[in-house]
């Protein structure tokens, strides 16, 4: 390698459907003008990968083919996942040449907000070591194969959400995706007057401390019941009236609030694609308003002050729809604002905010992005 090698993998924010992906759901998400970059160096006095980060002190080298675990808590685990799902297809760093580099990465996404810094960082390894070493596997392919190394490899059972859109995004577009087939659509985020707003609360989030796996749990549970009487392979394939119909299946309330969670978010995220390509951003707001509600109520994955922020939100002249996004628990929310009220907007809800959760927050305006790639330079 005669020259340094770029990649760069965007971060994602999810418009609407959350929890729906690892039940079979549809979401709706988009790549942001925030992310991840790696520079790729050859060092004659590095044996095997060095791996190195802007954002953490934590510095590491491993062997392509050697016996890979995880680092604690560490950074370097998503890497090392990749390195590991590249070796299970057979991959090593002698017939490959993935010996004597460094990995240096860095960016702008904020750390533990609900903006996918982890799958990024996991999509965009995958991208550089499919190109450096010739593999030839899909855009698609690797977002399977960053999923299985976040399931595996930092036990974390996510679905495919955050790993397909930050493989697959087209630029002013957003990713309606059908997780359990993984059919989809490029629909372009035609907003008019409105901007994407995120709003970051600056309460750091930890999934694998979270409650994630115990929502996947609960949601395990909900189907286990309702798919002898609806024949659902996944919890989100069923439909809202055959929730009505056998609720009473659910005698535990958390579970039954967590299926009616999945299901209507899963058709919310249907109704809300179908107002896009309507042009109705009202109903599309509406829609957002409604999934915040049933994420605080039903699967209780919001915060203090996530809630907070969309309150404010939704009380400033020009907003239309706030909602968190992410896993929750601290993090991000997102909303759309007409762009005359973008500054207000952010001076007051940003001063609302701040007083009382005594918590400064940060704003992104973004916009729709391409999907993880190889950067020319």
């Amino acid at each position: 390698m005669s020259k340094p090698r770029k990649f760069y993998a965007p971060g994602r924010v999810n418009l609407i459907g959350e929890y729906t992906d690892f039940n079979g759901g549809l979401v709706f998400p988009c790549a942001i003008n925030r992310g991840t970059s790696l520079q790729i160096t050859q060092d004659n006095s590095v044996s095997g990968i060095a791996l190195s980060s802007e954002d953490f002190d934590f510095k590491t080298a491993i062997e392509f083919d050697g016996d890979i675990k995880p680092i604690d808590r560490e950074w370097v685990n998503y890497p090392l996942g990749i390195v590991v799902e590249f070796v299970k297809l057979g991959f090593n760093s002698g017939s490959n040449g993935l010996n004597k580099l460094r990995f240096h990465y860095s960016g702008d996404l904020p750390l533990s907000a609900g903006l996918s810094s982890s799958a990024s960082v996991s999509v965009l390894t995958a991208v550089a070591i499919n190109e450096l070493t010739g593999v030839g596997l899909s855009a698609q392919e690797l977002a399977l194969l960053a999923q299985r190394s976040e399931n595996s490899f930092i036990n974390v059972q996510c679905g495919i959400m955050d790993q397909f859109v930050i493989a697959m995004a087209e630029q002013d577009c957003a990713v309606a995706l059908d997780c359990s087939t993984l059919m989809y659509q490029q629909v372009p985020l035609n907003l008019g007057d409105y901007r994407i707003v995120i709003g970051n609360t600056n309460q750091p989030r930890n999934l694998k401390g979270s409650a994630y796996n115990d929502r996947v749990n609960d949601c395990q549970s909900a189907l286990k019941l309702l798919a002898p009487v609806t024949g659902a392979e996944q919890l989100a394939h069923v439909t809202p009236s055959q929730f009505q119909e056998h609720s009473g299946l659910l005698t535990d309330p958390i579970i039954r609030k967590r299926a009616q969670h999945v299901i209507e978010e899963s058709d919310r995220v249907n109704r809300a694609t179908i107002a896009l390509k309507a042009g109705q951003l009202e109903e599309f707001g509406k829609l957002m308003q409604q999934s915040h509600k049933s994420l605080r109520d039903d699967f209780e994955v919001s915060s203090e002050t996530l809630d907070c922020m969309v309150d404010l939100s939704m009380k400033t002249e020009g907003v239309i729809g706030s909602r968190m996004t992410g896993a929750g628990f601290g993090g991000c929310t997102v909303s759309l604002v007409h762009a005359d009220a973008v500054d207000h907007f952010i001076q007051s809800v940003g001063g609302g905010y701040e007083s009382q959760m005594k918590l400064k927050p940060d704003f992104y305006v973004t916009t729709a992005v391409n999907g993880a790639s190889e950067v020319s330079t």
